[in-house]
């Protein structure tokens, strides 16, 4: 039984063995996830992993019924936490930053015109996981923006960083159900960092395509899916004419590289327009809107 706290979920600990099987309770099972590659992750109920702890394999819970029964009396609940309670006023508090605490960046109201490289061109299913990977070399780094950026796509598009860095702007580019798993506000807010200034996808996954939106990346779905194949890594796409296009629902494309236009339609609701077209919920929330 582990702390309710980032752990065994992104290999920090109880890795398991390479070639191995772990049987888990806590829903977060990507490839690699567990600090193993090759490993084998089974996530079950808190009944079928005591069972499995007792008997060594996958059984049927319902075996340990009668063969033991909790004295509840014996466990008692001790409060040693030795957690400061905070003063009734909190204005007094001061607020000290390590040096691994930078500011939380925000962007800039979306631009009418957009002219951008694709960084990547990713497939279908991308993770969050592929897109912010975690571990115990990473998640120190929440805190800090310009470092963790650092980290992104680093497992699927090892030089993704330097090349984003590059980019005046950037594009990714990717399949369907772009930005499943869990929600991993990073995965977003590092990309936007980088100067990622929009993503092109077949489809998005839900969470996901909000979280873009909330730190002012715009989410565009391929028209025709056949554009997909089309694009490539490194060309240059202009978008033209964002703030009717994204008040519209469609938002046309050019790429100069190959010399062709395509189109690509947005789908959220008028709000989410309004803080995308301002940069992002916290660059909204800062101008008082």
């Amino acid at each position: 039984i582990l702390e309710s706290a980032c752990g065994a979920c992104i290999g920090m600990g109880f890795a398991p063995s390479s070639g191995g099987v772990s049987v888990r309770t806590f829903n977060r099972n990507f490839q690699g996830r567990s600090g193993t590659s090759d490993a084998s992750v089974y996530l079950v109920s808190p009944e079928t992993a005591a069972a499995a702890a007792i008997y060594g394999e996958f059984v049927d819970p319902t075996r340990l019924r009668g063969i033991h029964k909790a004295d509840y009396s014996k466990f008692t609940v001790t409060d040693d936490t030795m957690i400061i309670e905070p003063p009734s006023d909190g204005g007094s508090v001061e607020l000290v930053f390590g040096p691994n605490i930078k500011p939380v960046p925000s962007g800039g109201p979306v631009p009418d015109t957009v002219d951008a490289t694709v960084v990547i061109k990713a497939g279908d299913n991308i993770t969050t996981d592929h897109i912010m990977p975690a571990g115990a070399a990473i998640l120190p780094l929440r805190s800090n923006i310009p470092e963790i950026s650092k980290h992104v796509f680093a497992q699927i598009a090892p030089g993704f960083y330097e090349k984003a860095l590059r980019a005046d702007a950037g594009v990714i580019v990717g399949g369907e159900n772009y930005g499943q798993g869990s929600s991993r506000e990073h995965a977003a807010l590092a990309p936007m960092y980088l100067k990622v200034r929009a993503v092109l996808a077949k489809s998005f996954a839900r969470i996901h395509k909000a979280n873009l939106v909330n730190f002012g990346i715009i989410p565009l779905e391929f028209d025709n899916p056949a554009d997909y194949d089309r694009i490539r890594e490194d060309d240059r796409l202009i978008l033209r004419d964002l703030h009717r296009g994204l008040t519209a629902g469609g938002v046309r494309i050019e790429n100069t590289t190959q010399g062709y236009t395509f189109s690509a339609r947005y789908s959220l609701s008028g709000r989410y327009t309004d803080i995308l077209l301002k940069g992002g919920l916290l660059s909204m929330l800062k101008a008082g809107a």
